[in-house]
């Protein structure tokens, strides 16, 4: 008779099950504490990659069994998902079912970190298992992660300048430049036929939106008299990294505009600037010019924003009389589940976004600027755009959801008819033919009553919030009468 002196198979198995989970769960909370949003650069990527085949060599050697190539990837989701639990940023936080928005956030905060380290952590759990079998799986996992790893160190660039013909210009400026703006890494895009053109620094909308891309395609027209410089503020696109949400504030983000501008007069060696605003940009262009007028040649406002509240409001209640003349019941009812401004969230706040065209009414922009951007294949928000690393193409939709939910809470109380009732320098208001009523009415009505040394409103056609794109040509032809003056 002979008796077996080793554990039996099933305390073998629940020993394997519970090494392969418990080095996942390490991992996930070493990862959720070191990268609370996930990877958000190259270099975080690369780390996480590094760390998932570590775990995973550490579980298949430990186990000799395929229960790491299950059981350690899980471990990790659910220590890295529930140590973010508490985050309140829309990417980083639960999954909102109720809202196709929310759904997108969910999936936006882990595109990056699911598939890197499931990938990763199976790879290195086949090297550490080691049996012939697994072979070919191991072979091909690799290949994988090889050219993963390898797309995740594509460098972005900024194409040349070119001239009407096609040709790069002579002489011309077109790069991607980090600078530090108030002790945070920010990204700009500067264009120019020349380094000694007049400055146009372009804010963009949003909260959070990165418009490196957009703005470099149909803005291009400009390129040939000014050094057009685009910038993804704090959070933004190429600069998600500095996004801090207990700093992030409207006082911050007028200190960063002051402080970029500052640095462009003295990098390129002028004493001021033009500054051009588009949306929440028009916003945070004036009040960076009421900060620092002295930095500024003038102001222009695109799709100018006033009262973010009040516009709000009238925007929900031209839906509501919208939805109710056109007998749609669906949308009453969304419109009552939500109830009026504020909103609770940002995703509520992107459903409204999404109904403007029922407000916009039919209309045909420019034909240049249609095909510039149909040429362009930047894809949805400029994703595509060469201006952005693979880490980056995420961080373009990432920023935009989590800064607009930090960020634009702290607007409501914000009215330029009292915050900025004069301006020191020229200002200019392009007003799109087919601007939301909402918007344009409050301003008109600070542009009326607003002091300073000269203002000009301009109507343009064909035309909606985006005017200043829409509508490139004629914005070229304002700014040279600016600078001509």
């Amino acid at each position: 008779m002979t008796t077996s002196s080793g554990p039996s198979p099933a305390p073998r198995r629940w020993w394997r099950a519970s090494v392969s989970a418990l080095c996942g769960a390490a991992f996930g909370a070493l990862a959720a504490w070191l990268q609370p949003r996930g990877p958000v650069t190259a270099t975080e990527a690369l780390a996480l990659l590094a760390g998932g085949l570590a775990t995973g060599l550490i579980a298949g050697a430990a186990t000799r069994s395929r229960w790491a190539i299950v059981l350690t990837p899980i471990g990790f989701l659910l220590l890295f998902e529930l140590l973010r639990l508490g985050s309140t940023l829309p990417t980083v936080g639960p999954l909102d079912a109720t809202s196709a928005f929310g759904v997108l956030a969910f999936v936006l905060g882990r595109i990056v970190a699911w598939p890197l380290v499931c990938l990763s952590v199976t790879v290195g759990a086949l090297w550490g298992i080691g049996r012939p079998g697994l072979r070919i799986g191991l072979i091909v996992a690799t290949a994988i992660t090889a050219l993963i790893a390898g797309s995740l160190l594509m460098t972005p660039s900024s194409p040349p300048v070119r001239d009407a013909r096609g040709a790069p210009v002579v002489g011309e400026v077109s790069e991607l430049i980090p600078v530090e703006v108030n002790g945070r890494e920010q990204w700009i895009e500067v264009r120019g036929a020349s380094d000694e053109l007049p400055i146009l620094l372009y804010l963009s909308g949003g909260p959070g939106q990165s418009d490196l891309a957009y703005s470099r395609v149909l803005f291009e027209p400009l390129a040939q008299d000014f050094l057009v410089v685009g910038w993804d503020q704090r959070g933004t696109g190429k600069s998600y990294p500095a996004l801090d949400p207990e700093t992030l504030t409207l006082d911050g983000a007028v200190a960063d505009t002051v402080e970029l501008a500052r640095w462009l007069t003295h990098h390129y060696g002028q004493e001021k600037v033009y500054l051009l605003g588009e949306s929440w940009g028009s916003l945070l262009g004036v009040l960076a010019v009421r900060e620092a007028p002295e930095l500024f040649h003038a102001f222009v406002g695109s799709g100018q924003m006033v009262a973010p509240l009040e516009t709000d409001e009238g925007i929900y209640r031209d839906l509501v009389t919208t939805a109710m003349g056109t007998g749609d019941g669906a949308l009453i009812a969304k419109l009552t589940r939500m109830g009026p401004p504020p909103y609770r969230s940002v995703f509520d706040y992107a459903t409204i976004m999404s109904l403007y065209p029922l407000l916009e009414g039919p209309y045909m922009p420019p034909t240049d600027y249609l095909r510039r951007g149909r040429e362009s294949n930047l894809g949805p928000y400029g994703i595509f755009g060469r201006e952005y690393s693979p880490i980056e193409k995420v961080s373009v939709l990432r920023g935009l959801l989590d800064v607009f939910s930090v960020l634009y809470p702290q607007l409501q109380d914000v009215d330029l008819r009292r915050d900025a009732a004069t301006l020191s320098v020229p200002l200019v208001v392009l007003a799109g033919e087919h601007e939301l009523a909402a918007r344009t009415a409050p301003a008109r009505e600070w542009f009326d009553s607003v002091e300073a040394p000269a203002k000009q409103w301009i109507d343009l056609p064909d035309a909606g919030h985006s005017v200043a794109f829409e509508q490139a040509g004629e914005l070229r032809k304002i700014l040279l009468e600016l600078d001509a003056d």
